[in-house]
């Protein structure tokens, strides 16, 4: 259960990367069709209008869509086997495989109203929103179901929400400043019509707001007694937003490269799986449950 949730996240992370690649390559319109990549084919056939590496790319992200697919139905598979029964574990576990769906059915959206821009932040917001859950997913599968009991007090609880909040800001922000800039998907795609300077600043500020609020954070642990699991997530956000703020300075004043760009959805999606790794181990519910052994099941019987 704790590989197969592992695996969850780390392929909804990479599946996330894999469409920056399909953008920043111009491969967002490689298959025209949904949920077929031509009309009358489900794979890639020669076109004069279409690159065929356009067309590779762009299908074996639809291709990696069935990967991740299959992976989070093995997970709730494995979580509805797990013994005693953990319905929460259950209920996270059954967020996967409908959440792969719900983005498969987004991303046909995307492809069918030509990657409109607010389509495509659209997109990655779902990503977001299913990293965050894979990661509370893998982290339930390591701990048991008593009720919660904070390992930090309540007012850093309620910092951590400010965390949480400031964080969905700053990517809905990224989201718009893609929107305006560069890297459409497809030549032919319009862009958000806003000055991107602006956005840019918009969304820096955010990253210093999630930098001040960490640093709160810090000093408010240090008199807390933090377990090691909250330690390890905290100075992972820390270094992550310090590199992710200076690659995103980086590629912005060098004319925002398609490497650093796949590099900076990388370091957005390590952020989203911190900051979820924060919020939860800032409470604890116990070791994982004891699976029964079969003599006490048969006596039980």
């Amino acid at each position: 259960m704790r590989v197969l949730a592992l695996a969850v996240v780390v392929t909804q992370a990479l599946i996330s990367v894999t469409g920056s690649v399909v953008r920043v390559t111009g491969s967002g319109l490689g298959c025209p069709t949904w949920p077929q990549c031509f009309p009358g084919s489900m794979v890639p056939v020669a076109h004069p209008e279409v690159a065929t590496l356009h067309q590779v790319i762009e299908f074996g992200n639809r291709t990696l869509t069935g990967v991740v697919g299959f992976i989070a139905l093995g997970c709730f598979i494995a979580a509805l086997r797990v013994r005693p029964r953990r319905p929460r574990l259950v209920r996270l576990a059954l967020v996967m495989p409908v959440g792969v769906l719900a983005q498969a059915v987004i991303g046909g959206i995307t492809v069918l109203v030509d990657l409109e821009w607010w389509s495509v932040s659209i997109h990655f917001l779902a990503s977001a929103v299913l990293i965050w859950l894979a990661t509370l997913l893998f982290k339930a599968a390591r701990e048991g179901d008593r009720e919660p009991v904070l390992v930090v007090t309540p007012a850093m609880r309620r910092l951590l929400v400010a965390v949480t909040v400031v964080t969905a800001a700053m990517l809905t922000a990224g989201t718009l400043v893609t929107a305006a800039g560069p890297h459409a998907g497809d030549p032919d795609t319009p862009r958000l019509d806003l000055p991107i300077p602006t956005l840019v600043q918009v969304h820096g500020l955010l990253v210093m707001a999630y930098v001040c609020l960490l640093a709160v954070f810090g000093v408010w642990l240090r008199s807390a007694r933090p377990t090691k699991g909250l330690l390890r997530a905290y100075v992972a956000a820390c270094v992550l937003v310090l590199a992710q703020g200076a690659l995103g300075s980086i590629q912005y004043a060098i004319g925002v490269p398609a490497a650093l760009v796949v590099l900076h959805v990388t370091g957005a999606s390590l952020v989203i799986i911190v900051t979820a790794l924060l919020w939860g181990e800032s409470r604890f519910r116990g070791p994982v449950p004891a699976e029964p052994s079969p003599a006490k099941e048969t006596v039980a019987a």
